[in-house]
C-alpha cells in the first residue's frame, strides 16, 4: 500500500496556515474551511495541532467513502443496491455499480481503498504526535486523540464491511505499513471497539462547538452502537444506543421532519462541516435536478412506490420531476444546492434516529419485542404513521428493514450494510442486478494494491 504516507505537500501547508493565523483576523472571525495537515512541530500548540486534526475531517468530506460528492457511498452503494437508478453517457463511473461490473482495476476501487487508508494514516501520525508532544496539555492531549481513535475506528469500520478482512494500520511506520497483511473481519472489530473505548475515554461529553462538526463521546457511543450490531452483540449494542439515548439535554427527534438536516438539528450526532461560509452539502448539488432526464442518478421507482401513504418521509424528503410524458424522483433531504448568506445544511454522518433503530433491532434480537415496537414507532410517529403491526420477532425485524429502507436512503450505503446484516443481499439485488452473485457481497482488493504488496493476497472471491 504505496499510498499510505504523508506527502510533502502537508509540510508546505503549515506555513500556509501559520502566514494565514498570524497575519489574518477573518481566520477566526468567519467559517473558513478548518484544514491544513502539518509535519510533527505542529504538536507543539494547540492550535495548530487541532487544525492538523480537522484537515481530516475534510478530505474524509471530500475524498473517498463518505464524501458527498458523486464518488462517495452514498451514490454509490445506492446505485449498487435498489435506492438508485443511473443516467447520463456510458462514461458515467457510476454504471460499474449500478450494472454490477466492478473489477479490481476499477478506478472507484482503488479510490475508496487509499484514500481511506491515507486518512487513516493521517490519523494514527495525530496519535503519536499527540502522545510525543511536551507542549499539549494533558485535557488537550486527550480530545485530540479521542477524535484520532474515533477517526481511526471508523475508517477501518467502512473498510471491513466493504472489503471483509482488511489490515488494521495503527502506526506510521511506513516500512511496516507497505508489508502488512489482512487481519480476519473478527479481530477487525475486536480493535474497532477497542479504539471506540479509547475514545470514549478521552472525548468530553460535551461538544466544542454548536455546529457538531467535531466530536465528542456519545458520537464514539454511536459507532460503537453500530459496531456492536453489525458484530451481532446484541446486548451491547442495545446498552450504548440507551446510553446515547438518554442524554436528552444534548438530543432529541426533532418534531417537524423538515428540521431534520439543517445545521442546528436536535437530532445530529455529527457532521460534516462545509468548506466555506455560505456553501451547503455536495449531497445536494449532486442528487437534486429540475428537469429530466436526470444529469446522473434517480430515485429507484420501487423505493419511491414502497412508501406508505401519508409517509412524510416521502412527501418532505423526495421530490418529483416531470417533463409531461416521464416522472422522475430525486433524494431532497438536502435541500439547498447552492451558495446561501451563511451554510444551511452540513453532510450528516450520525444521527438520533439511527440509535433508536439499533436499540429496536437488538431488543428485537434478544426477545424483548415490546421495547423494540416502542422505538420502531417512535419513528413511525414522526413520519406520521401508525404504530407497527407486527407481532411476531421475525415481523418486527422485517419491520424494522423496511423502516431503515424508508429513513435512511441515500444515506452513506445504509440500505446495503443493512441488507447484508439481514441477509437479504441476494435476495433483494439478484432479481435486478445483472450476474450478481454472493461474492458480490464485498468489494474486490484494488489489483494496483495486490501487486504493490502481495501479503494483501489473496483477492476476494469471485474477483
Amino acid at each position: 500500500m504505496k499510498t499510505i504516507h504523508l506527502t510533502t505537500k502537508y509540510f508546505l501547508w503549515l506555513s500556509m496556515l501559520l502566514l494565514a493565523m498570524n497575519s489574518c483576523d477573518s481566520f477566526v472571525d468567519v467559517e473558513l474551511p478548518k484544514s491544513q495537515l502539518t509535519n510533527v512541530t505542529v504538536f507543539e500548540d494547540y492550535a495548530t495541532a487541532s487544525a492538523a486534526l480537522t484537515d481530516i475531517y475534510s478530505k474524509i468530506r471530500d475524498k473517498g467513502m463518505l464524501t458527498g460528492t458523486n464518488s462517495g457511498m452514498s451514490i454509490e452503494l445506492g446505485n449498487y443496491t435498489d435506492e438508485l437508478t443511473s443516467y447520463g453517457t456510458p462514461s458515467n463511473p457510476s454504471f460499474d455499480f449500478y450494472n454490477n461490473t466492478i473489477l479490481p482495476s476499477t478506478p472507484a476501487i482503488a479510490e475508496y481503498w487509499n484514500s481511506t487508508y491515507n486518512q487513516i494514516y493521517a490519523a494514527n501520525s495525530i496519535i503519536e504526535g499527540v502522545q510525543a508532544s511536551a507542549g499539549l496539555s494533558l485535557e488537550n492531549k486527550k480530545q485530540l486523540q479521542g477524535e484520532a481513535f474515533f477517526i481511526r475506528a471508523l475508517l477501518h469500520f467502512y473498510l471491513v464491511n466493504l472489503f471483509g478482512d482488511i489490515p488494521y494500520i495503527t502506526q506510521t511506520d511506513y516500512k511496516n505499513n507497505s508489508a502488512v497483511t489482512r487481519m480476519p473481519t473478527k479481530e477487525v472489530y475486536e480493535h474497532i471497539i477497542t479504539d471506540l473505548e479509547n475514545a470514549i475515554n478521552f472525548l468530553p461529553d460535551n461538544y466544542n462547538s454548536s455546529d457538531r462538526v467535531r466530536p465528542n463521546k456519545f458520537t464514539a457511543k454511536a459507532l460503537l452502537a453500530r459496531t456492536y450490531l453489525y458484530n451481532k452483540s446484541y446486548a451491547e449494542a442495545a446498552n450504548e444506543s440507551s446510553a446515547l439515548l438518554n442524554q436528552t439535554d444534548l438530543f432529541l427527534l426533532e418534531e417537524n421532519i423538515d428540521q431534520v438536516f439543517l445545521i442546528n438539528s436536535k437530532e445530529t450526532i455529527w457532521q460534516l462541516q462545509s468548506a466555506t461560509a455560505g456553501r451547503n452539502t455536495q449531497e445536494a448539488a449532486i442528487f437534486i435536478f429540475v428537469s429530466g432526464p436526470p444529469p446522473l442518478v434517480a430515485l429507484n421507482n420501487d423505493l419511491v412506490n414502497s412508501f406508505t401513504i401519508g409517509d412524510l418521509r416521502k412527501s418532505n424528503w423526495i421530490k418529483e420531476v416531470t417533463d409531461g410524458t416521464t416522472t422522475w424522483h430525486h433524494a431532497y433531504k438536502y435541500k439547498e444546492e447552492n451558495f446561501t448568506a451563511t451554510s444551511k445544511e452540513y453532510s450528516i454522518v450520525f444521527r438520533l434516529t439511527e440509535q433508536y433503530l439499533i436499540r429496536a433491532e437488538a431488543r428485537a434480537q434478544q426477545g424483548d419485542l415490546i421495547g423494540a415496537k416502542e422505538d420502531l414507532n417512535k419513528i413511525r410517529h414522526r413520519a406520521g404513521l401508525n404504530d407497527t403491526t407486527a407481532i411476531t420477532k421475525q415481523g418486527i425485524l422485517e419491520a424494522i428493514l423496511q423502516e431503515r429502507r424508508w429513513e435512511f436512503f441515500t444515506e452513506h450505503g445504509h440500505r446495503f450494510f443493512d441488507l447484508k446484516r439481514f441477509n437479504q443481499l441476494d435476495n433483494v439485488l439478484s432479481a435486478i442486478k445483472p450476474g450478481w452473485n454472493a461474492t458480490d457481497s464485498l468489494l474486490p482488493i484494488p489489483q494496483s494494491e495486490l501487486s504493490t504488496n502481495p501479503n494483501l493476497r489473496p483477492q476476494n472471491p469471485g474477483y
